[in-house]
């Protein structure tokens, strides 16, 4: 490697899905091509690149973040959650994903982890959330293949869930 290559990444240590990670990144490496290509967190993906379509959407201190419009340089010392930090333990899915597995609120799935992510964050601040903020919570999001109709039905599941374990 040439040596001015070497001293112009920046090691980079932040906090994934509740594990230490850390890598070395060049100052302009997006948060989407360091944690798919350094770390091997593939479940994050990389659609518009413009932070149009929500597809790379992850939680950076639990708050949604477009992954391709964030360098990673920017989240050391960070706590991220990508989709796979949404379930419980291996091999249980979190409320949200079980009510988009019962309501086949997913196709092709790429827009999936993004969306998973907008409505996790979101519905941890706004539990009480009717159709219409879901709605304009996923509004932020493109999918092509489903139509929403079982994205917003899987929506309003996992708030009623949630719901009821908060009021239990």
């Amino acid at each position: 490697m040439h040596k001015l290559a070497a001293a112009s990444r920046h090691l980079v240590r932040f906090e994934l899905n509740g594990k230490a990670v850390e890598g070395l990144a060049e100052p302009r490496t997006l948060l989407t091509d360091f944690i798919r290509h350094e770390i091997g967190a593939t479940g994050t993906h990389v659609g518009c690149e413009h932070g149009v379509c929500g597809a790379c959407t992850i939680q950076i201190d639990g708050v949604p973040a477009r992954a391709c419009l964030t360098l990673a340089v920017q989240v050391d010392g960070a706590k991220l959650r990508t989709v796979e930090g949404l379930a419980p333990e291996q091999g249980r899915l979190s409320i949200i994903q079980e009510s988009f597995r019962k309501h086949h609120a997913l196709q092709c799935g790429f827009c999936t982890a993004g969306i998973l992510m907008s409505l996790d964050a979101f519905l941890k601040a706004n539990p009480d959330a009717d159709e219409e903020a879901l709605r304009e919570n996923l509004s932020g999001h493109i999918c092509r293949c489903t139509g929403y109709a079982p994205i917003v039905a899987a929506a309003l599941e996992a708030a009623e869930k949630l719901r009821e374990i908060r009021n239990a």
